[in-house]
């Protein structure tokens, strides 16, 4: 299957209702497994470059791929005042249980990459492999425990906090429900029991989530198969074209990683 059996990419994306009620826009192409999911950064969508470059490869492969907006975020429901990590990580459950076939390859940009290492942890059967680009675990946790006297008033007051960002003109709201769920969420204080190939991009020149913080994960995952890339001059985002070329090579390493082991397994 490539690219041109498919059908067209419809204007609307479709939409899954969670346990929960929450309604979480996707988009989906068909294929074969392993299957690759995207799971974007915080006040990013499904609709950046680096989830439309994945779907572009994964189609010209007849790759089983899927991106979504976590709630809060872009064409799915609520708002991202009331958004909690605790949330973020059952609805990308139920995707992975209600979208995906076989194994799948979680690929997750910052937030999208703490999101990915609990679902990894609850799916064990399912996820055969993990891609963290600049992965931020335990970040908003950091930044929860870092704020001022003054801060904690005004997120007590107002239920929020704003603060400036170099990526939206109006600047990034942190709601108190994602700030007082965070502590609860940490990994990166003891093993993470995942034991499957994890592949860690990182820009040492990231000024939002040091390239430290995958460091941390890389000796906190108990896996035997995990590599840690520092793109010397790389940013946060990675999405220059030579970053777009590492991820989707990267992409293609796992997935062989995974198939092979699958294919092992089935004997």
């Amino acid at each position: 299957m490539t690219s041109t059996d498919l059908p067209p990419v419809p204007p609307e994306p479709d939409r899954l209702t969670t346990p929960d009620g929450r309604g979480i826009a996707y988009r989906r192409v068909p294929g074969r497994a392993p299957g690759v999911v995207f799971l974007h950064g915080y006040m990013s969508t499904m609709d950046g470059d680096k989830a439309l470059a994945l779907e572009r490869h994964c189609r010209d492969r007849g790759v089983a791929f899927l991106r979504y907006d976590q709630a809060g975020h872009g064409a799915s429901s609520g708002t991202i005042v009331d958004a909690t990590i605790g949330g973020w990580v059952d609805d990308a459950v139920a995707v992975l249980d209600a979208l995906t076939d076989g194994p799948q390859i979680l690929v997750g940009s910052s937030m999208g990459g703490g999101v990915m290492l609990p679902v990894a942890l609850a799916r064990p059967e399912r996820v055969a492999g993990l891609i963290g680009i600049a992965a931020a675990p335990d970040v908003f946790a950091e930044r929860f425990a870092s704020l001022s006297d003054e801060d904690r008033r005004d997120l007590e007051r107002d239920g929020l906090l704003r603060r400036p960002s170099r990526y939206d003109p109006n600047g990034y709201v942190y709601g108190r429900a994602l700030l007082e769920d965070a502590p609860r969420r940490c990994l990166l204080g003891g093993p993470i029991a995942i034991d499957i190939p994890v592949r860690l991009l990182h820009g040492r020149r990231d000024e939002d989530v040091s390239w430290e913080t995958s460091r941390r994960l890389a000796d906190a995952l108990t896996s035997d198969d995990v590599h840690l890339e520092v793109i010397e001059d790389g940013d946060h985002r990675l999405s220059r074209p030579q970053d777009l070329e590492r991820l989707l090579r990267t992409v293609d390493d796992v997935r062989d990683l995974a198939g092979r082991a699958t294919r092992y397994r089935a004997r």
